[in-house]
């Protein structure tokens, strides 16, 4: 296997696969490089037998500051599409809603969907589509300096594009991080029932090895299977179509924004998300 450009790949135990974002310099800020060399990486740990268990992680102080806001690298049309909505360069809204259900809502449920235990390994600050790559995980083990935030709301947009807000924190707490655009601290994601545990920062890694490692011992059709009947028991709750309506209302926030603004967000929220960071 060919070593990643933004991601660290091995298997740190038996039966393990960790995945590290490692764009430290940018606090692990998801440009598009980054989001196909962990899809890359999700596939290499999906089609190894060995592998039963998959750890996600980020290199440096914090978990992820979500998109990369600085833009830049080539177009999105000379990486591998991974979904079946292109037509990347379409003007107005089609273009730019085929790229976010390539790049964050299509890989999103893709990695969710993977037929194996994942766990994230979070970090200092987890920020908006940060929260995306942690929620897609099925465990969350965190620092207790760990802190969440979605603060596109001041961006003028409704939320991240994967929408999983009242399912993790419920929806009177969703509604606050998104008005307020406040931290959630590791202590209260665990409260909330969003974070599996909270352990001092010198202890996540080997925590989260060993957490993996126990799980590894189960029969890989059983958990599996373990993991689909959660899954689709979100299912039946409504939870993807939910999450399908709210990213046609994201679009029509950043439809809104390039009329008022000529841009998708609205400029006036980059200086705080970017300070965030």
């Amino acid at each position: 296997m060919p070593p990643f450009e933004t991601v660290i790949y091995e298997i740190p135990a038996p039966g393990v696969a960790r995945i590290t974002q490692n764009r430290p310099e940018a606090r692990n800020a998801q440009n598009h490089q980054l989001t196909y060399d962990l899809n890359a990486a999700f596939d290499e740990a999906a089609a190894d037998e060995s592998v039963k268990v998959i750890i996600l992680a980020g290199a440096g102080p914090h978990f992820s500051a979500g998109h990369d806001l600085r833009g830049g690298g080539p177009p999105l049309s000379s990486y591998p599409t991974v979904g079946t909505w292109r037509e990347f360069n379409k003007k107005g809204a089609e273009g730019y809603m085929a790229v976010e259900e390539e790049i964050y809502l299509g890989m999103c449920r893709r990695w969710r969907n993977i037929p194996k235990p994942t766990i994230a390994q979070v970090q200092g600050k987890c920020i908006a589509g940060g929260l995306m790559l942690a929620w897609v995980c099925d465990l969350i083990v965190a620092s207790d300096d760990a802190m969440f935030s979605d603060p596109v709301v001041q961006m003028g947009v409704c939320g991240v594009e994967y929408f999983a807000h009242p399912w993790e924190l419920g929806a009177r707490k969703a509604k606050e991080m998104l008005f307020t655009a406040d931290w959630v601290t590791a202590q209260d994601a665990y409260r909330l029932g969003m974070v599996n545990h909270v352990v001092p920062r010198e202890e996540l890694e080997s925590f989260t090895l060993a957490l993996a490692e126990k799980i590894a011992q189960k029969p890989s059709f059983a958990l599996k299977l373990a993991k689909e009947a959660v899954n689709q028991t979100l299912e039946a709750q409504g939870q993807w179509q939910a999450m399908l309506a709210v990213f046609n209302l994201h679009q029509l926030a950043h439809s809104h924004n390039q009329e008022l603004y000529g841009m998708r967000i609205d400029p006036s929220g980059i200086p705080g998300a970017v300070r965030r960071q």
